[in-house]
């Protein structure tokens, strides 16, 4: 069948996603167990992404930065859903804390953090969840108190990507614990040589092994007033603004990887023999393999529109939280179904779609749960 080509996959798009594509099956995938063993993916891997320009792809070129739209960081995005891997947490390095910073820092905040983000040198994270506030980000309790020109930090943190890896985290905190969502303000904190701050677990998850998911506490860690980003207590419309664009990422993932398992299966079913015939010569393989097609293709065309208005700045957060929820629905399903027609090598991890399968669930849960999502769009209405 032809490939869906996007509207914003121009010459120099599709040029970055092939070679994102391969950085990811060569880099990533085909070390799968040394990550997975280890519980985090090495920092070369980072500084190999780096080089090839594939992180900081939207970052402006002064600062760093691929100086592209960021058409360029969701081609990676998208390419590395296609590939199989969730555990590379290049989208929160690259799609997330690096915006926060190019958005809201101040110009001595830009070339203090982006030049090496870019790089591969310095590695992001982003601190909101906490033991009690997932999706309700204003039930967060971490505070930052004010003591001269420093605030004095204390908290926890959990789910962090890039957890015990992270050289800085933008960090949500409580600068004012009466104001409610107007209490809530971003810092950036240095994590190297930090005093007070430390790296509790690397969460045993369902999937998404390789990536260094943890927890983080923080006590009387002092962080300079001058690493506030914005003014103080507008964090949580910060943090409101950059979840479009952190849906869109999640949802660019699992339209690459809809797509992939649909690719895997098709070629698993055409070589595996059943009563003499293919499994592909059965009607049902077929029909199942006919829906999950066109549910990525459909899923693909929505996305598509996404990104346009995005890129034109006009994607709100109902469209935004409609790709997240409904394209994230549909990977677990397309997945599910394919691991189906793996039979009982679908559950074996040496096949991709099986380690797709343990990967995709997380995704209808993290940037809010699709059932927040369904909230958002249904006060659009």
């Amino acid at each position: 069948m032809k490939k869906y080509v996007p509207s914003w996959h121009d010459d120099e798009v599709r040029a970055l996603s092939e070679l994102a594509a391969g950085f990811f099956e060569r880099e990533v995938v085909a070390n799968n167990e040394k990550w997975e063993a280890q519980r985090r993916i090495d920092r070369d891997v980072w500084h190999t992404a780096g080089q090839l320009g594939l992180l900081c792809c939207s970052i402006p070129e002064e600062y760093g930065g691929g100086g592209g739209t960021f058409a360029h960081d969701l081609a990676v995005f998208e390419a590395q859903g296609y590939a199989g891997d969730l555990a590379f947490g290049v989208s929160v390095h690259s799609g997330i804390v690096a915006h926060y910073i190019n958005e809201y820092g101040t110009e001595e905040q830009k070339r203090t953090w982006l030049p090496g983000m870019a790089s591969g040198q310095i590695l992001g994270a982003i601190g909101m969840t906490e033991p009690g506030a997932g999706s309700d980000l204003k039930a967060i309790r971490t505070t930052a108190v004010r003591d001269g020109d420093h605030y004095v930090v204390n908290g926890s943190k959990t789910f962090i990507t890039n957890g015990s890896s992270a050289d800085m985290i933008v960090l949500a905190v409580k600068t004012d614990p009466k104001a409610g969502a107007r209490g809530i303000s971003l810092l950036i904190v240095d994590l190297r040589d930090c005093s007070g701050f430390t790296v509790g677990r690397v969460l045993d998850k369902v999937g998404q092994h390789a990536a260094d998911t943890s927890e983080l506490s923080f006590v009387d860690v002092r962080v300079p007033v001058s690493n506030r980003l914005g003014e103080e207590g507008r964090g949580f419309g910060q943090l409101v603004a950059q979840l479009v664009q952190e849906r869109l990422i999640i949802a660019a993932q699992a339209s690459g990887a809809m797509n992939r398992a649909v690719e895997e299966t098709v070629a698993y079913v055409k070589s595996r023999q059943a009563f003499g015939h293919s499994l592909f010569e059965f009607q049902n393989t077929a029909f199942e393999l006919a829906e999950c097609q066109t549910i990525a293709r459909t899923c693909e065309v929505f996305l598509d529109h996404c990104i346009r208005e995005h890129l034109r700045g006009d994607l709100d957060a109902a469209e935004a939280a409609m790709a997240k929820y409904w394209l994230t629905d549909k990977q677990c399903e397309v997945v599910d179904r394919c691991v189906q027609l793996h039979g009982g090598y679908g559950y074996m991890r040496e096949y991709l779609v099986a380690r797709m399968y343990e990967d995709a669930r997380v995704q209808k849960i993290y940037a809010g749960a699709n059932e927040v999502m369904k909230g958002i769009i249904a006060k659009s209405l």
